[in-house]
């Protein structure tokens, strides 16, 4: 019990820690964090609506978008945040009481929260203004959240190690990684696709994620190929092998 205390306090003060760091002392730091998506959003906004006359959904352009944008954000930030936790920290690894496991937690907390609550202003500013009432179903939009943090996190656990041990995966990493913003959802509907490729781009788990949190903001949306079974199955087997990766390299973590 002594443990679990200990190692609560710990991840609490990297949590501290961790917000004077990312944010500062000034108010500044929080106000970028909410002004850097509503800018993505707005511009997106424009783009589209200059080139087309209706939403592939619904009938609000940043609507659409936002649903697109912030689901991605949800895994796409908790990986960019927390690939680096350990380097970032690797000081504070001297340290006994502080494990390399308390610094993901810490940050994958932080970035929960922060994420949550520039979706909750964002999405909640968009909904307000519309002129259209929004029937938000709950359960779909917090099971996408869950899952594309969840899926962020064992990602971002594999890459923690891996980024240590072989530099080179990193830059292969980012290679990679770089397209996902252009063919997860955010700007199509995988339903438009037509076959056969409409099944390649369903292989990708960020798709559902997208899919199932528009869900809750259309009532009206099908979202044919939606299929949270496998989001999950991939979901929980990323953790898995995160977690597996990060346990056995500890004491890589600690000497790296």
């Amino acid at each position: 019990m002594s443990y679990f205390s200990t190692h609560i306090r710990v991840v609490g003060a990297l949590l501290v820690r961790e917000m004077a760091t990312r944010f500062g002392s000034k108010p500044g730091g929080y106000v970028w964090a909410l002004l850097d998506p509503a800018a993505h959003i707005l511009l997106m906004t424009f783009i589209f609506r200059a080139i087309a006359r209706a939403p592939a959904l619904g009938t609000s352009f940043a609507l659409f978008f936002a649903t697109g944008y912030i689901a991605f954000q949800f895994y796409q930030a908790m990986t960019s945040y927390l690939n680096s936790a350990v380097r970032a920290n690797k000081a504070l690894l001297s340290y006994p009481n502080v494990a390399p496991i308390d610094t993901i937690v810490a940050r994958f907390v932080l970035q929960v929260c922060t994420t949550t609550l520039v979706a909750f202003i964002v999405l909640g500013t968009i909904v307000a203004t519309m002129r259209v009432d929004t029937n938000l179903h709950w359960p779909a939009i917090l099971e996408a959240i869950a899952m594309a943090c969840l899926f962020g996190l064992g990602v971002a656990m594999i890459n923690a190690v891996l980024f240590l041990k072989y530099p080179l995966y990193e830059q292969v990493f980012s290679i990679v990684n770089r397209p996902m913003f252009l063919i997860s959802g955010v700007f199509f509907l995988p339903d438009s696709i037509p076959a056969p490729y409409r099944d390649l781009v369903l292989i990708n788990p960020l798709v559902h994620v997208i899919m199932g949190f528009r869900k809750g903001f259309y009532p009206e949306y099908r979202a044919i190929g939606l299929d949270m079974t496998y989001l999950y199955g991939i979901a929980f087997l990323t953790l898995f092998a995160g977690m597996l990766v990060f346990t056995l390299s500890r004491k890589t973590l600690r000497n790296e």
